[in-house]
C-alpha cells in the first residue's frame, strides 16, 4: 500500500499539473470506485469544477475544487491518479488507456486525469461546499499527528506510554502516527537503533527523540526519491519511485547490513514482514 512518501509525491505532482485546470466531463467505468456520492451524481457534480489545490492527510489525497467543493482519494493497495496527455504520435488525440482504468476525467487543457486501480480497493469521494473532508470521511478525524515538520519525541511519548505492543506494530497504527507504513517503519527503527519487537512503552525519552527524528528524515528522503515502487505505485506522471533501491533494511533479508556488515533478518510481526539488523538493533535498552 502506498505510504506517506508515495502519497505526498502524488500530491505534489497533482498540485502542479491540475491547479487551475477544469473538469469538462467524467466517465465512471467502475461504480464501486466511488465511495460518495452515487457514480452518476459524482460524474454530474464533478463536471465543470476547477481544481484549486491538493492537500494530503495521512494517506488520503484531498483535492480542493472551486465553490469550496472537493474530491478525496485513497489509493489503497493499487490505486493511481495519473495525468495523461494525447499521444504525440497520434494525430487524432487518442490516449493510452490502462485496462484497470476506473474513472476518467476529461480536462479543459485537453489532457485527462485517470484513476486506475487493479485491485479495486481504492475509493473517490465527492465533497459538497457545506461539508468538510472530516465529515465525509470520519477516519480522517482519528488520524494521529503528521510525522513531518515539527514532529518530535515529546509528541510520541503520550501516544506510546504504557503500551506493551511492539514498537513496529504501534508505528503502523494510523491513529498514533499518520501515514507511516511497513517500509518506513522498518527503515526508521533501523536508523534509530531500536529493535522492532521492543515494547512501545519501554522506549526512553532519548530513544523517542531519536526515533521521531529518523521517522521524519526517512520520509523526507523517500519523498526526494519519489517514494518506493514495489508493485503498482507510480507518481502523477506514471513514473516509478526509487527509494526501494536505497533502503537500509527493507526488502534486504539475507543481505549485508550497510552499517555493520551483519546479516539482515526478516520476521513476521503483527502479520507484516519486518526487516532489521540484529547487531545494530539490540533487543535490550541502549
Amino acid at each position: 500500500m502506498p505510504e506517506l512518501p508515495e502519497v505526498e509525491t502524488v500530491r505534489r505532482g497533482l498540485a502542479k499539473a491540475l491547479t487551475g485546470d477544469k473538469v469538462v466531463a467524467v466517465e465512471v467505468l467502475r461504480k464501486d470506485s466511488i465511495a460518495l456520492v452515487s457514480a452518476a451524481q459524482f460524474a454530474k457534480r464533478m463536471k465543470g469544477r476547477e481544481f484549486a489545490g491538493v492537500q494530503r492527510r495521512g494517506k488520503y489525497l484531498l483535492l480542493d475544487l472551486d465553490g469550496q467543493m472537493g474530491m478525496a482519494c485513497h489509493l489503497r493497495m493499487s490505486g493511481r491518479l495519473i495525468v495523461k496527455s494525447p499521444r504525440a504520435d497520434d494525430g487524432i488525440g487518442a490516449f493510452d488507456d490502462n485496462k484497470f482504468l476506473r474513472v476518467r476525467f476529461e480536462l479543459n487543457s485537453g489532457r485527462q486525469l485517470h484513476f486506475e486501480d487493479m485491485r479495486v480497493f481504492g475509493r473517490l469521494w465527492f465533497k459538497s461546499g457545506n461539508q468538510s473532508f472530516d465529515e465525509i470521511i470520519p477516519a480522517l478525524s482519528s488520524l494521529g499527528p503528521e510525522p513531518l515538520g515539527d514532529f518530535n519525541g515529546k509528541m510520541l511519548r503520550p501516544l506510546l506510554e504504557g503500551k506493551k505492543q511492539a514498537i513496529k506494530t504501534a508505528l503502523l497504527d494510523q491513529t498514533l502516527v499518520a501515514g507511516v507504513g511497513n517500509i518506513y517503519a522498518d527503515e526508521s527503527l533501523f536508523l534509530a537503533a531500536i529493535h522492532p519487537q521492543r515494547a512501545a512503552g519501554s522506549l526512553s525519552a532519548k530513544e523517542l527523540d531519536r526515533l521521531a527524528h529518523h521517522i521524519s528524515a526517512v520520509l523526507e528522503r523517500a519523498i526526494a526519491s519519489g517514494g518506493s515502487t514495489l508493485r503498482d505505485y507510480t507518481n502523477a506522471e506514471g513514473v516509478n519511485g526509487n527509494y526501494q533501491n536505497e533502503a537500509y533494511v527493507y526488502g534486504r533479508a539475507g543481505g549485508a547490513c550497510r552499517q555493520c556488515g551483519g546479516e539482515i533478518s526478516r520476521i513476521k510481526l503483527g502479520g507484516r514482514g519486518t526487516h532489521f539488523c540484529p547487531r545494530c538493533q539490540k533487543m535490550g535498552r541502549r
